[in-house]
């Protein structure tokens, strides 16, 4: 009898094979995903009934003038957020907020440690939650990592935020949530 030879779990072939059972369990799941949202609890932060009542139907409205007007506004953010989970793109935006809470770092000796820690999610090729930088952008933030700063994630922080601001900002905009979420606030009794 010939024993086979198990496969090494480090080897590029089982990361890839790993990556396709995960997008099949993605592509399988995307029948049961939605842009609908008909309970808006799902989306918003604090206490969900009572961010409702909070939130204007001008304030939302205010989103679609202006991307960072969006990511400035917790609800809106968190609209935003429920919406790049149906497209599968919800690791853009936990990137561009977990830069913004690497800015907010104060004692340089926690730098490094949660660098490498972003870098490992997010940008390294192998990262559970790849954002898509282009070459030169990755290999810039890798060499700013020798020496961490607060501005270590800058171009790449940029550069996601752009595609995001490009490309799922106006599509966010035509989104069932979006409008659903618009409608809510209008039909609200004052």
């Amino acid at each position: 009898m010939i024993k086979q030879e198990q496969p090494d779990p480090t080897s590029a072939g089982w990361k890839l094979r790993d990556r396709s059972r995960g997008m099949r369990t993605r592509l399988g799941c995307l029948s049961h995903k939605t842009d609908s949202c008909n309970d808006f609890t799902a989306i918003l932060p604090d206490k969900p009934n009572r961010a409702l009542k909070r939130l204007s139907t001008e304030e939302a409205a205010k989103w679609a003038h202006s991307f960072d007007l969006l990511l400035s506004n917790k609800y809106g953010l968190s609209a935003f957020q429920a919406f790049l989970k149906t497209e599968f793109s919800e690791e853009n935006l936990e990137f561009w907020m977990a830069c913004e809470e690497f800015k907010k770092t104060r004692s340089a000796a926690k730098l490094p440690a949660k660098a490498h820690r972003i870098y490992q999610e997010f940008i390294d090729v192998q990262a559970p939650r790849e954002v898509n930088l282009d070459f030169q952008a990755r290999e810039i933030t890798k060499k700013n990592l020798q020496q961490p700063s607060l501005s270590c994630f800058d171009l790449a922080q940029v550069r996601v935020r752009s595609l995001m601001e490009k490309d799922s900002y106006p599509r966010f905009l035509r989104s069932k949530i979006y409008k659903d979420l618009l409608s809510h606030t209008q039909r609200r009794p004052s």
